[in-house]
This record gives structure tokens, sequence and C-alpha cells, in this order.
């Protein structure tokens, strides 16, 4: 995300509040959608390496109540720029909660981990949330510096009451430089616990950009992601 970060999607009180449910009958049909309550509560507290941050501020905005449809897809998509550590030294590139060796690292609010920013919008996507950026203001202090791990909590919860679970999640990373294979595995790994499924439906891929444009000048990396909600 370019915009990388989360606090809208909480309660306006202290107390969780709840969206509207709703039903929805399908012309000529006696099935029923239901619209699913959404409650607001606040993010898990910020991680930034030493100790805990600042619990979200509730919001004003409650969340969109979900229709009950049997399967959801979300497309998510995210792309930080690369600087040289040698100008930036406390810059790191991580991906899928990964820290992974490089001479640069990415520039972000938060930690810029690219690939979950990217899977934090899918999963958004899908439920027909705000993005990343919206849920998770950059230019909101209490994220800076934050880890990624606590956005993806985030988007997890509000999936699981919504009543969805992972049904597979496709990822692709572009990038120059680093080789991302040799991180494949310990990157599906991780992705894998942080959403609470089984790594037989995850999927990380990686491609360069062919020395095109700032990704394949290695002075960016991107994500793709694509993801299967299913209803439980």
């Amino acid at each position: 995300m370019a915009a990388c970060c989360v606090a809208s999607c909480v309660a306006a009180s202290t107390a969780p509040r709840v969206a509207t449910s709703t039903t929805r009958r399908a012309p000529g049909s006696s099935t029923t959608a239901h619209r699913v309550p959404i409650s607001l509560a606040a993010p898990a507290p910020a991680r930034r390496g030493i100790g805990l941050g600042a619990v979200a501020e509730p919001s004003s905005s409650p969340a969109p109540a979900v229709t009950a449809l049997p399967f959801r897809v979300g497309h998510g998509f995210d792309l930080h720029r690369l600087e040289l550590l040698s100008e930036m030294p406390d810059l790191r590139l991580v991906l899928g909660g990964i820290q992974i060796d490089h001479d640069r690292g990415c520039v972000a609010h938060s930690d810029g981990d690219v690939l979950l920013h990217c899977v934090v919008d899918a999963i958004t996507g899908a439920l027909g949330m705000p993005d990343i950026g919206q849920l998770f203001p950059d230019n909101d202090p209490k994220w800076k510096g934050c880890t990624s791990d606590v956005f993806i909590t985030e988007a997890c919860r509000l999936m699981r009451e919504a009543g969805y679970e992972i049904g597979n999640i496709d990822c692709t990373i572009i990038a120059e430089r680093p080789k991302i294979s040799p991180h494949k595995a310990a990157i599906k790994g991780n992705l894998a616990k942080l959403l609470g499924c089984t790594e037989d439906v995850v999927n990380v891929k990686a491609k360069t950009h062919e020395k095109v444009d700032s990704l394949g000048e290695n002075r960016s990396i991107a994500c793709h992601t694509v993801v299967l909600l299913m209803r439980v």
C-alpha cells in the first residue's frame, strides 16, 4: 500500500458497536440472503519492535453489514519504494512477516510489508470494506513503525465476524532483487499461520519486472493478491 495503515473500522465509543442487521429476499424466491452485523472492536495494539503501541482510537464510522454470499473474491495490490540502507539505515525489507537480507529497505509508515498489506486489501475487498489506507491511515502516528501482523489480525477478525474463512489465497511478489525463491517456504508458512489456515491453501509466487520501470530497476517492490473467502 502506498498508504499503508489501519484505524477507521472501529467503534465510536469504548463499547463495541454493531452494524444494523437486515434481511433481503431475492425476487421470486423463498431464499433469504442475510446481512451479517459486524461489531466494531478496536484493533490489537500496534507493535513497534519494543513494547506495545497505543490501542486504536474509536471511530464514528460503522462497519457495513455483509450479505451472506456462499463465496466472496477479493483482490489486493500494494507497492513500496526501496531505498539504499547505506543512505537510510533504519529501513528493512519484510515480506509476509519475514525479514529479508537486502541492500535496500521499504520506505513506509509501518514496517512496509508489501505482501501483508496486499493481503489485508484482498480480504477487506472481498468483504466490501475500506482499503488498508482508510482502515489504518499513514498520517496516524499510532501506526508508525508497527508490524503488519497487527493489520492482518484485524482483517481476519472482520472476516470471521462476517462468517467467512480463507478458501485459498494466491500472492505474486514483483521484485527485481533480491531473489524471493529461497524465502518462499518461510513466507508461505508464516502467512498461513497469521491467517489461521493450512499451507496448502496459500500460494506465494515471485516475478521480476524485466528491468522495466522502478520495479525492474530495484527502486520499488510490489505484490498482487487474490483471495477466495468461503462462508462458514
